[in-house]
């Protein structure tokens, strides 16, 4: 499905502002120590141990990608949620990367 340019934009910044502020509950609670870096469409988490995901926005193909140890992952807008080519809903694919790489549960959740 494609979107306008405007709600791309306004729902790919809505799901990094998700992100950001569930990890700020996340610290504020000491349920685990994620640093975040977001400039523009990029946002970097840095989790325990020093290793990294980072999500960037793609306005070009209206796509989000996510990078982590696991390996890389692109999401388009199916209408309802962001989906790879798979099915695989990001959230749930964020959510198991940084578990993962945390060392510990965490579940991501839409705003």
């Amino acid at each position: 499905m494609s979107l306008s340019d405007a709600d791309y934009h306004a729902k790919a910044h809505a799901l990094l502002d998700a992100i950001e502020a569930q990890i700020d509950g996340w610290l504020e609670a000491d349920v685990v120590d994620i640093d975040t870096h977001r400039t523009g469409g990029l946002l970097e988490l840095t989790l325990p141990g020093g290793s990294k995901i980072i999500i960037n926005t793609q306005p070009p193909l209206q796509e989000l990608w996510l990078a982590a140890r696991s390996g890389g992952y692109h999401f388009k807008w199916d209408g309802a949620q962001w989906v790879d080519r798979e099915g695989q809903e990001f959230l749930a694919r964020l959510s198991r990367s940084a578990s993962e790489q945390a060392g510990q549960a965490l579940a991501f959740t839409a705003a």
